[in-house]
């Protein structure tokens, strides 16, 4: 039997659409009513959440009942969390490009890419082997690192992919390998 994978980013909030680094803030208003319009997933064997309140927010306006999984969590961007890229770039420009160009440093103090896709891949891992369908509701950047792990592709590609907050994104799992699964 298959897994079927299917991936919530989170709603926008404050700092998102700040560029902000971010810190545990809530759903903007707006993202909390366009959550409670989406049409929801078929049904799901498990539903997971990240621990932070915008992902939490986001299950709940689904109509979701999530247990909150902390492999799941944000990236941890150490102590960049609430600033913003512009800031970071200005003030410590060789940290963000180091951060961005090389994907085991952490000069944030926080998570590097490597140690996120890690984290990532391993919880895809137990996944697959559970049969059914999943649903995670969790960040862009956890999103990222789960399509730079399908794809298999060098972490560099990280930063190719837009990950909008409420996008969903599908993937399947035959116990040997991941796949992206596009619908329409």
């Amino acid at each position: 039997m298959n897994t079927r994978l299917t991936w919530i980013c989170h709603g926008a909030t404050a700092a998102s659409r700040k560029a902000l680094f971010p810190l545990d803030e809530p759903l903007e208003d707006k993202a909390v009513e366009e959550a409670g319009r989406m049409i929801a997933p078929p049904r799901a064997d498990r539903i997971a959440t990240s621990p932070a309140l915008r992902a939490r927010q986001t299950a709940d306006a689904l109509g979701f009942e999530a247990q909150i999984d902390q492999a799941l969590r944000d990236c941890d961007h150490g102590r960049w969390a609430g600033r913003s890229i512009t800031t970071i770039g200005t003030e410590e420009p060789e940290n963000l490009m180091g951060w961005m160009s090389d994907p085991e440093a952490a000069p944030h103090g926080g998570e590097s890419l490597v140690d996120l896709r890690k984290r990532i891949a391993g919880w895809m891992d137990g996944q697959a082997v559970l049969d059914g369908h999943v649903i995670a509701i969790s960040h862009a950047a956890v999103i990222r690192a789960a399509i730079v792990n399908v794809l298999q592709a060098p972490l560099s590609s990280f930063w190719l992919s837009d990950v909008e907050p409420l996008s969903v994104i599908s993937m399947t799992s035959n116990k040997q390998r991941w796949s992206l699964r596009f619908q329409h």
